[in-house]
């Protein structure tokens, strides 16, 4: 059997666990404890780890820099599922910004607000 660790993991390998974890009791899951405490709960912990991910890309701290990400991938997939907002509406809106290049999409939206 390989190990776990061999085996590639994707976000939507950790909504799964976050959807599953969200359905426990919240004395023996942290993601279930978090959504009991509401969204704002979750929200401000998304913030930090935000805040943190930022000082450790600043402080040019590789090691800091990829732990607060995936502390933040996982709070921001909290949040999504308090809001009950699936991984996949937020890949899809990335989707269609990807139409065109990011430079291109702010000049129409600058053409669309001088527009009559």
């Amino acid at each position: 059997m390989a190990d776990r660790q061999d085996t590639p993991f994707s976000l939507g390998d950790l909504e799964a666990i976050v959807a599953r974890r969200a359905t426990e009791s919240p004395d023996v899951s942290y993601t279930a404890k978090l959504l009991a405490a509401g969204v704002g709960r979750s929200a401000k912990k998304f913030g930090e780890e935000a805040v943190e991910a930022v000082i450790a890309a600043v402080e040019n701290d590789r090691a800091g820099l990829v732990s607060e990400s995936a502390d933040v991938l996982y709070h921001l997939l909290v949040v999504l599922r308090a809001r009950d907002i699936a991984l996949q509406d937020v890949l899809n809106e990335l989707k269609r910004r990807t139409v065109q290049s990011g430079l291109e999409e702010k000049a129409a939206r600058g053409a669309q607000a001088s527009g009559p």
